[in-house]
């Protein structure tokens, strides 16, 4: 039997120390998960993937083809969007678990941006720290990273530990007005950085302009996710973006369909009346008191 020897990470690319968040996100209230997000910048979902869903997902995607990053061979990412090569990806899209905490985050009228899938394969050095959106656009996330309100739903399709690239975030740095919070700037490490680690079937969310990354995969398997994106309709991007092939649209699951709309939906009104007809004198989603007694 061949020994199994625990992968070789550049010691270049090491962060010398890791602090792993603690909060037991397990039973925390609706007005919880919310302020987590909104001031934290990021909430986790523990197990809201069954093992059998799991299972699904990684036999539909286990042969897709994949590329590799420019920096390792070792982080490789899809080279189709996921929910066009797996049946389960693309119900995940409407999994009612997470839609309904994006409804009572967002209001129900959503739009699904972009699928991702990943594996990390043993040796692979850790991602930059850095944001998944930039205001005037990149060659990254091209305009769809333009959206003001967007966040990534993170589904881990394995166990998330120490050793098996977890994820890593900068807390509060979304809603840093500093320069040092610049979208288009990426750090190697954060003094003030923690470490997720969670169960596979979790969801992590965050927005876009959350500054994460991961840790390097020192265990002798690959860590696999899938990751969606969504957006309030409102909050279109600052430029056309490309649109769904009509014909997978139609060819989508039922419970996917409400959130394919146009990726070009916008509330963007230019002329704006001081006094418009018919303005309303409550709106719960903007109510202070909406993250409840915390």
């Amino acid at each position: 039997m061949n020994k199994i020897t625990t992968p070789t990470i550049d010691p270049e690319e090491e962060i010398s120390f890791m602090n792993i968040d603690s909060t037991d996100f397990s039973s925390i209230s609706r007005a919880e998960q919310i302020r987590r997000l909104e001031v934290e910048g990021f909430v986790v979902f523990p197990k809201i993937l069954k093992p059998d869903l799991i299972a699904t997902i990684k036999s539909e995607l286990a042969d897709v083809e994949m590329a590799h990053t420019s920096y390792s061979v070792s982080q490789t990412r899809a080279v189709t969007q996921p929910q066009w090569q797996s049946r389960a990806v693309a119900e995940l899209i409407g999994y009612p678990p997470m839609i309904e905490f994006l409804n009572d985050l967002m209001g129900p009228d959503i739009v699904f941006t972009r699928g991702f899938f990943q594996r990390t394969h043993p040796g692979s050095p850790g991602i930059s720290m850095h944001t998944d959106g930039q205001p005037h656009g990149s060659d990254l996330f091209g305009y769809e990273g333009s959206c003001p309100r967007l966040v990534r739903v993170l589904y881990y399709l394995d166990d998330l530990t120490p050793d098996r690239a977890p994820f890593r975030l900068i807390p509060r740095s979304h809603i840093s007005f500093h320069a040092d919070a610049s979208p288009y700037v990426r750090y190697k490490s954060h003094p003030e950085e923690v470490t997720v680690t969670v169960p596979a079937g979790s969801a992590v969310v965050v927005p876009s302009l959350l500054v994460h990354a991961s840790h390097p995969n020192r265990d002798t398997s690959p860590r696999e996710l899938v990751q969606l994106g969504y957006r309030p309709a409102w909050a279109g991007p600052i430029q056309p973006v490309e649109e769904w092939d009509p014909e997978l649209v139609a060819a989508a699951p039922e419970i996917a369909k409400p959130f394919l709309k146009s990726l070009n939906t916008t509330g963007m009104v230019w002329e704006q009346p001081h006094k418009p007809t018919g303005m309303k004198t409550e709106a719960p989603g903007l109510n202070p008191s909406r993250w409840g007694d915390v």
